[in-house]
């Protein structure tokens, strides 16, 4: 029996025990109820160790719950601080990223217009060269034309035809 159970037997005693007339007082046997006192009194210092036990065990416990849990929010702001780090450096990364590309764009964009600037004047000079070339050889058949009507041209034992003139070299020395 537990000594909560003593404490009902207790207060049964005491409400079961005759009643004095004319008061609040009642007749209750001495002896017998410092008896159940003192049992319940032997009982209680072992019942308070123990209920002292599970409150200090229930402490610990509080205590090692508040601690692993102080751990784990340490934990998780050390990985968000990472984590946060981490993306700080993907962000700068990218920007980084992106900036190469956009140079390496302007740059190969002034190569392409160097380029074709390039081209073009090449094949301007080009074009003058051929121009000249093909007003060069108008001159020559021109001339050719006028020395075969005054007969000179013709007239040698060692003038080409034109056709000869056509097949041998294209761009005939005049």
């Amino acid at each position: 029996m537990g000594p909560l159970d003593r404490i009902e037997d207790i207060v049964s005693y005491v409400e079961a025990a005759k009643a004095v007339p004319m008061s609040r007082s009642c007749k209750v046997d001495r002896a017998e109820l410092i008896g159940m006192l003192e049992e319940l009194r032997g009982e209680l210092p072992g019942e308070l160790r123990r209920a002292d036990a599970m409150l200090a065990e229930r402490d610990k416990i509080i205590d090692a719950g508040q601690r692993e849990s102080e751990r784990i929010i340490a934990e998780a702001e050390a990985e968000h601080a990472r984590l946060v780090s981490e993306h700080e450096v993907t962000v700068s990364a990218e920007h980084e990223g992106n900036r190469i590309i956009t140079e390496s764009r302007n740059e190969a964009q002034r190569l392409r217009d160097e380029v074709d600037e390039y081209v073009d004047t090449t094949l301007a000079n080009f074009e003058q060269f051929l121009q000249r070339s093909l007003a060069g050889v108008e001159r020559g058949r021109d001339k050719m034309h006028a020395l075969r009507e005054i007969g000179t041209f013709s007239s040698g034992p060692s003038a080409p035809s034109e056709e000869e003139v056509s097949e041998e070299n294209p761009l005939p020395s005049i």
